[in-house]
């Protein structure tokens, strides 16, 4: 397969982006200073379309990488191929991002093995730079290059953490469920919806997120609720769309699925 040319990596339109909490200003800010960046935040907050967002204003490339444990160093710096009778190298997406001054996003880093993320370092401090030891050369980084990462505090383990090696490394910007005015907003124009129906999933999703620690891991993602709200804007009756797109999908525990569909049809 034959490497994407790195304008396949511009975002061309604007991704649609609510500012919260004046993260918009740190992320430029840390643009500017070359500093690396973590976005620490639940599912579905909008932490991807925020650095879709950024990508965009700040008109450079995103590479994102979807983090999973068996991503070596290798997937993120690159290869040698074969390709008929000769041995041809194939930049990775973090080589990538680093030799055309792209914003290289790796998202929930954590899910990544330990030994993987270690070769982010040289990246994150004074020297800027990415060794390729298959090759024997080091890669210094432009100034426009970046690199961002998120994980889900939520979903912390002791197995599955960011090392404080690593972490000391990045400028941290928190991220949580929008609040309730700005989050109907973003529910009717992503959606489709009138401002009504929006409130109403929105506030559906509040008292949802209140059952976290009654035995739900996780309340109910912006994402979803413009999952409902979609539903509804194609036909599917209010209750109906609330229920597959808020209950099913956060939990198998029938119990608490009658408590999500009651709410549901308290609130519509």
């Amino acid at each position: 397969m034959p490497e994407r040319a790195i304008e396949e990596f511009q975002i061309t339109e604007e991704p649609y982006y609510l500012p919260v909490n004046g993260e918009v200003d740190l992320f430029t800010a840390a643009h500017t200073a070359r500093l690396p960046v973590i976005l620490k935040g639940p599912t579905g907050c909008g932490k991807t379309r925020f650095v879709e967002h950024m990508a965009w204003r700040l008109e450079r490339p995103l590479i994102t990488v979807a983090c999973h444990e068996d991503l070596s160093s290798t997937d993120l710096v690159g290869r040698f191929l074969l390709e008929g009778e000769e041995t041809v190298w194939h930049d990775g997406p973090l080589t990538s991002a680093v030799r055309n001054g792209a914003i290289c996003y790796l998202d929930e880093v954590v899910e990544a093995r330990k030994d993987t993320v270690v070769i982010i370092h040289p990246l994150t401090d004074h020297r800027r730079r990415l060794p390729i030891e298959k090759r024997g050369t080091i890669l210094d980084a432009p100034p426009d290059f970046m690199l961002v990462v998120s994980y889900n505090p939520g979903y912390q383990s002791i197995l599955k953490d960011l090392k404080q090696s690593t972490r000391q490394r990045f400028v941290a910007i928190d991220f949580d469920y929008p609040p309730a005015e700005l989050e109907t907003e973003i529910v009717a124009r992503e959606g489709g919806v009138d401002e009504g129906t929006a409130r109403d999933l929105v506030l559906i999703g509040q008292k949802v997120r209140n059952l976290r620690g009654h035995g739900l891991e996780e309340g109910v993602s912006t994402r979803l609720l413009i999952y409902a709200a979609q539903l509804i804007t194609l036909g599917i009756p209010p209750v109906t769309a609330a229920n597959v797109a808020m209950c099913s999908p956060i939990t198998d525990d029938r119990e608490l699925q009658r408590s999500i569909r009651e709410i549901v049809t308290t609130v519509i």
